[in-house]
């Protein structure tokens, strides 16, 4: 097929290509190169480079079979100052190129989503059941208890594995701009009769992750402060549960989806792209610092009451609906991350 991959020269946008292009594929490679995250003057060879936002796209979606839509402007955004470069990148660009796939008679659709449209997990408690959690309080965070509690009755909760049904509940510009990217996905579908897929990224990691950039995952960051002599620094507890799922199998995921996204319904269907097995941050910050002969992990204590305490989802549907299980277990992968080369820029 002939593919449009917007973000092509980003971290994840990369290894799609080449998974891409391993199978056989024709991918036409596009990206911003948005300075914030690839430097200044940066384009290689071979990209296009446009702005979503403002650049004229017809003539590019031209004969394109699907795309794979992959550009955003990442990173947490946790100032509410951050709110309009999120809708002016992400759910306007999205929504224009929506508009000219529909102008150019392009009707499958690829999107990034990510766990963050969950916002903190799903939990149970023992008297009121499945609930979401309250929000955390700072004499609690303060004390040292991070875990969130009940909203009704206050007591403790348990994490529990969400699917792809459970509400949306974004804390973060960055995460309000994919659930409009969803709805803006899913409006183009009911209104031209096409199809999409949306798939929900776990906490991505894997060889060429921006270092110490806005853009970068707390996997980078512990591995840019190993490089540089330095301990990890873990807040709170290090206990925050999370699925961590490499490139690679992020990228399959990718491709998967572009060979299946006809076959499915009209409509957006959402998968989550996770390994299924749960490690905690700690454990993550242990075994780069192992794997590179670091110095351990420091528990700071230190916290941000809207951070994410634990978010695990189920990698079900992604199984029965696209044939996805990643191949990569996070011991392995991470371990493998303490010397896989960062992107500096």
């Amino acid at each position: 097929m002939r593919i449009l991959l917007t973000g092509a020269a980003g971290f994840i946008g990369t290894h799609i290509g080449e998974v891409a292009r391993e199978r056989g594929h024709d991918v036409v490679p596009l990206d911003m190169f948005l300075e914030k995250a690839h430097g200044p003057g940066a384009r290689p060879d071979g990209y296009a480079q446009l702005d979503l936002r403002s650049d004229e796209l017809d003539e590019i979606l031209d004969g394109i079979d699907v795309v794979c839509h992959q550009a955003a402007m990442v990173g947490n955004g946790v100032d509410a100052q951050d709110l309009p470069d999120y809708a002016e990148h992400n759910d306007a660009g999205t929504a224009r190129l929506l508009a000219a796939m529909a102008r150019a008679g392009v009707g499958d659709l690829v999107l990034a989503s990510s766990m963050v449209v969950y916002g903190d997990g799903r939990y149970t408690c023992p008297v009121d059941g499945d609930v979401p959690p309250a929000v955390r309080q700072d004499d609690d965070l303060a004390a040292g208890r991070y875990d969130p509690r009940c909203p009704v009755c206050g007591g403790e909760i348990a994490w529990r594995q969400i699917d792809e049904d459970t509400p949306f509940l974004p804390r973060t510009s960055y995460a309000a701009s994919k659930v409009a990217q969803e709805h803006y996905a899913s409006a183009w579908c009911t209104l031209e009769g096409t199809r999409a897929i949306a798939l929900r990224y776990h906490n991505v990691y894997g060889p060429g992750m921006p270092a110490d950039t806005p853009y970068a995952g707390v996997a980078a960051i512990f591995r840019s402060a190993i490089a540089r002599g330095e301990a990890p620094r873990v807040f709170e507890d290090g206990q925050q549960v999370r699925d961590f799922v490499h490139v690679r199998d992020v990228a399959r995921a990718n491709v998967l989806a572009i060979e299946q996204v006809a076959g499915h319904p009209v409509g957006l269907t959402p998968y989550n792209v996770a390994s299924g097995r749960t490690f905690t941050i700690g454990q993550m910050a242990e075994t780069l610092s192992a794997a590179a002969g670091g110095a351990p992990p420091v528990l700071t204590g230190d916290y941000r009451r809207f951070d994410v305490r634990h978010v695990v989802a189920s990698p079900d549907a992604a199984r029965r609906g696209l044939g996805f299980e990643a191949e990569i277990v996070a011991q392995d992968g991470l371990a493998a991350l303490a010397t896989d080369p960062l992107r500096t820029r």
